[in-house]
């Protein structure tokens, strides 16, 4: 794995469990929806009919989710710190700095610039060599 794939895991994880909240969400909306009813007759009643109401399906479905969503929160809480540690280790400061707007707070270009108050150019330039400065942890 490159230092890039190793570094940007996080970001992608994140962008995941972003996804799947926004997913969640709409199931939760879909938990408050009314279903029809029926006020016919029942006639000859089959016993294998599941009483059970429709929405605790979802909200089984929603619990399930949530705990999925959590683990996925947990994972990405200690590769942050896993990343955070190996980026520690780098001797160049800029270097560490930059990494860390990148991959652990998820800055742009243009904002790391700002807040290294060096050119565009000049932070790509940074980032190149902290790449190859950075070691991948096993």
């Amino acid at each position: 794995m490159t230092a890039k794939e190793y570094l940007k895991q996080a970001y992608l994880l994140d962008k995941q469990i972003q996804v799947e909240v926004k997913e969640l969400e709409q199931l939760r909306e879909m938990r408050g929806t009314i279903q029809g009813c029926s006020y016919g007759e029942k006639i000859g009643t089959n016993p294998n009919i599941n009483l059970e109401a429709p929405f605790i399906k979802t909200i089984e479905k929603i619990w399930e989710y949530e705990k999925k969503i959590d683990g996925k929160i947990n994972r990405l809480v200690d590769l942050r710190s896993e990343i955070n540690t190996a980026i520690e280790k780098m001797e160049n400061s800029e270097e560490r700095l930059l990494l860390k707007y990148r991959y652990l707070k998820n800055e742009s270009w243009e904002d790391i610039s700002y807040e290294l108050n060096v050119s565009y150019r000049t932070v790509h330039r940074i980032h190149a060599s902290a790449l190859n400065n950075f070691v991948v942890s096993e």
